[in-house]
């Protein structure tokens, strides 16, 4: 039975990988039937790179997800550094749940409320500090925000990416006994800062692997949030392809098709290109480790209260903006408020978050059965499929295989947009939820199950009655994940609901392109409390003492 179920969540969950890769390839060389399009030819790949600015395009791209990605990483490891086991790390650790709970796109929209020209930002400067800016040095002033350089996405996606970092850090830092380090460390007279540079970073960064591969490849392929804060003339290589797969001429796909191939080929090569900075730095060039004692102090307390403030500063805002009838440029404060707009706004809202939960219910729930699932089969026949293939849908850009799969699902049934937008999120939700118990499953004391066994439990019983009250704090974690990973999912709603299944996301996305800034705060408000409120659970279930959490069966 629990072979038959292994077969499944590899075909749910794994295999698709292949036809939307097929079906992708397949359309970039020009060959789509239903389009009267037969032959094999390379014109897609030629339209993409005579495209105007294509190039541009591609090095922003490629520059903003390297420099976002270890930015994050470094900011990371300073906060590992200055915080790790002492009394502040409680509260970093406290600070997590929140942080991840609040959505890329809700957070690109705080963000955008903070350092837009009108924002938050430039109005704080001139009411608090009585700085009278020119049109132009409002502009100047206001550099993070569509900016044709791509600095305010590299500074938004290296802090957003920074609580995702810290929590897959835990078990790595747990695994490698940072006092027992500390302790020799010291012995041979290495400062803590050293022994953090030396001993720590290159076993930290190489176990650190999966994590990192992930943030690069969201961070080369990000669209909702580059539509938001993202360069535009040229935009990111990613929003670039997205524009062509919406163009409305079909005889134009094989140009999109091939443009996600060729994000593709961009992603495979960072992944190589991670693979051999981690190995240089590990590996290639070690005397670093050895030659002198030579170790910097960096101010990882200070960086992680400026997350923690930023965060905390775009709720308010986007609350006061929420209820804003009138706010003129440069006033700190509105002058008038009003709750119109969520009056207005409440019936269709109302509708989008019933069908965003239903969807991520769904979603997290099934991710869920399926990850559980396929850890005890790993324990009980010692054989999985090997991570760094369950991780394929977090390390491929989402574009370079959802073209395919939908090519494929229009073949199997054109009209089940609803299940095929569930399908979608599962398919990319369920990488998440497998690593996020693959820490517990691991750790677990197979001991107290082979007791209860022997104790004449059923095997089933004894996995509810032992294991389960055990790991229900790293079960209910791993759904709020599932749960949050759904909600985020902007392209595979659009591409598989065909425009017909709408979420808080793609909802929140549409409205922040240039309408009103009110409405746009009342949707990542709500995107960011949902979210929260499936942490929020999972904390308290992770507080409960172990004789509250059994179930009678």
């Amino acid at each position: 039975m629990l072979r038959a179920l292994y077969l499944i969540i590899i075909a749910v969950c794994i295999l698709p990988t292949l036809p939307g890769l097929l079906g992708v390839a397949v359309s970039a060389l020009g060959y789509i039937p239903p389009l009267g399009m037969h032959h094999f030819s390379l014109d897609g790949f030629a339209l993409v790179f005579s495209w105007e600015g294509v190039w541009r395009s591609i090095g922003l791209t490629i520059y903003s997800a390297i420099t976002s990605s270890y930015l994050a990483c470094l900011i990371t490891f300073a906060v590992l550094q200055a915080t790790w086991g002492s009394k502040f790390w409680r509260k970093v650790e406290l600070s997590l749940s929140p942080l991840l709970a609040t959505p890329h796109v809700a957070f690109a929209i705080g963000f955008s409320f903070l350092f837009a020209p009108t924002g938050m930002g430039v109005r704080a400067l001139h009411g608090l500090f009585g700085y009278d800016a020119s049109p132009q040095d409002i502009n100047d002033l206001a550099f993070l925000i569509k900016d044709p350089h791509a600095l305010g996405l590299i500074v938004m996606l290296a802090l957003k990416e920074v609580p995702f970092l810290l929590l897959m850090s835990i078990s790595i830092l747990t695994q490698l006994k940072i006092d027992q380090i500390e302790k020799v460390s010291a012995s041979l007279g290495y400062s803590k800062a050293q022994m953090w540079w030396k001993c720590v970073f290159p076993q930290w960064l190489a176990k650190l692997r999966f994590p990192m591969l992930a943030v690069i490849a969201y961070s080369l392929s990000v669209v909702d949030v580059a539509l938001i804060i993202g360069p535009t003339n040229p935009p990111t290589f990613a929003v670039l392809v997205w524009q062509w797969f919406t163009e409305p001429d079909l005889n134009l796909l094989p140009r999109a098709a091939a443009g996600a191939v060729v994000l593709f080929a961009i992603a495979s090569l960072l992944i190589a290109f991670a693979r051999l900075v981690e190995w240089t730095v590990t590996k290639g060039i070690k005397c670093w480790q050895y030659s002198g004692r030579s170790g910097i102090s960096l101010p990882g307390k200070s960086l992680f209260l400026l997350i923690i403030s930023l965060t905390v500063l775009m709720v308010p805002l986007m609350i006061i903006w929420s209820f804003a009838q009138r706010w003129r440029f440069p006033d700190l404060l509105p002058s008038r408020y009003s709750e119109r707009f969520w009056q207005l706004e409440w019936d269709s809202i109302l509708s989008t978050i019933n069908q965003s939960l239903s969807i991520a219910i769904i979603t997290a729930s099934i991710a869920l059965v399926l990850a559980v699932l396929a850890h005890e089969y790993r324990i009980k026949y010692k054989w999985q499929v090997p991570g760094y293939i369950i991780a394929i849908p977090m390390l491929i850009p989402q574009l370079s295989i959802l073209f395919g799969l939908q090519v494929v699902t229009l073949y199997l049934s054109s009209d089940s947009y609803f299940f095929w937008v569930c399908w979608a999120h599962v398919f990319f939700a369920f990488p998440f939820v497998y690593l996020s118990l693959d820490g517990p499953w691991k750790s677990f004391d197979t001991g107290l199950t082979r007791v209860a066994l022997s104790l004449g439990k059923s095997p089933l019983q004894a996995w509810w009655k032992v294991k389960m009250p055990i790991l229900l704090p790293a079960i209910v974690f791993a759904w709020a994940v599932g749960i949050s990973v759904s909600l985020a999912q902007y392209l595979p709603t659009l591409m598989l609901g065909a425009g017909r299944i709408s979420t808080i996301t793609t909802e929140a996305v549409a409205l922040s392109s240039g309408f009103d800034r009110r409405v746009t705060a009342i949707y990542a408000i709500w995107q960011a409390l949902l979210p929260l409120f499936f942490f929020t659970f999972a904390i308290m279930i992770s507080r409960l003492p172990i004789k509250c959490r059994r179930i009678s069966i």
